[in-house]
């Protein structure tokens, strides 16, 4: 994988820093790497740990094709470790494991990489374990800590860390790291629209409600959009039934939003100009709604009135 060219596009201040970091020879010994699941952290991890053991580097960067980039692709290399939670924690045995590889020269060099996935899973001994360890470092390694709550690392750790922030990723990235997950191409842009987290979007892929949610929602835009009058009584056969909590009566909105928002682009690039001109109003509509939702009208009644106006023009 070119983790290289993943980073520098999509976490380029990242990116940026650790280079910086490499050219002048002022890597630390301990980063934390703090950002949403899927932004890239552990890709991160990987680059940097090629960019270490890298027998031919090409303009300063891994080559991804000699024997140390491959052993590393494929988790082979025997100075580069990483750890991930046993059931649901980082166990103590797990961490007193890495600090008896830290302390010893590596197998092939002088350098050692840890990599610790999930580090705000580590129990309270295990993270009191690394930390006596960050706190009295001994030999030459680099340790990289990724989370994705990073309120949940030890201020103590985190102190002895240089902490790097990976944001959200773009829509157009998340759209494809969905569906590389699986998802059909329109769901991915749906939950895309409604998140900007993958580990989100996965989240709420998989909870039953959200497809009889997305799929309410898309009929009711269908009588919307041929001005059925039908759309204003499925609101109460159908939507309330549906979207019983306020947190998810906003995310109706969401979704019809989306589905206009994607007939906005259709008829930009397609329709007339009444046409583009009738659906930013239907856009402006729901904005609104989502306004009334907010000072506390009701659910039922925003979405009726909502349904007339679009209708009946």
């Amino acid at each position: 994988m070119e983790e290289a060219q993943f980073l520098e596009k999509n976490q380029p201040i990242v990116f940026t820093q650790l280079q910086k970091s490499f050219e002048h020879g002022r890597l630390a010994h301990a980063y934390l790497f703090e950002g949403e699941s899927g932004t890239g952290k552990h890709e991160a991890s990987i680059w940097l740990a090629k960019h270490l053991f890298c027998s031919n580097l090409q303009n300063n960067q891994p080559c991804n094709q000699c024997n140390n980039c491959q052993r590393i692709e494929r988790s082979e290399h025997l100075d580069v470790q990483s750890i991930e939670p046993e059931g649901q924690t980082i166990k103590v045995d797990q961490i007193r494991k890495l600090q008896s590889e830290f302390s010893r020269s590596g197998f092939e060099t002088k350098q050692k990489v840890f990599i610790i996935k999930d580090a705000d899973k580590m129990n309270s001994s295990a993270a009191n374990s690394l930390l006596k360890f960050l706190e009295e470092p001994v030999g030459q390694f680099l340790a990289i800590l990724e989370t994705d709550s990073v309120g949940r690392i030890l201020p103590t750790i985190q102190s002895r860390c240089q902490i790097l922030h990976f944001q959200p990723l773009s829509k157009e990235l998340l759209q494809t790291k969905l569906m590389e997950n699986g998802l059909g191409q329109q769901t991915a842009k749906l939950l895309s629209s409604l998140t900007n987290s993958f580990a989100k979007a996965v989240e709420i892929s998989q909870n039953e409600w959200f497809n009889e949610a997305r799929d309410s929602v898309q009929q009711w835009f269908n009588y919307l959009k041929e001005a059925d009058p039908q759309a204003f009584i499925y609101v109460q056969k159908k939507l309330v039934k549906v979207f019983k909590e306020k947190s998810l009566q906003f995310e109706s909105f969401s979704m019809l939003l989306f589905y206009y928002q994607s007939q906005l682009a259709e008829k930009t690039a397609t329709g007339t100009v009444n046409e583009i001109a009738e659906t930013n109003r239907v856009i402006e509509l729901i904005l609104q709604a989502e306004q009334k939702l907010r000072a506390n009208v009701s659910f039922q009644s925003t979405a009726e009135q909502l349904a007339v106006r679009i209708i009946y023009k």
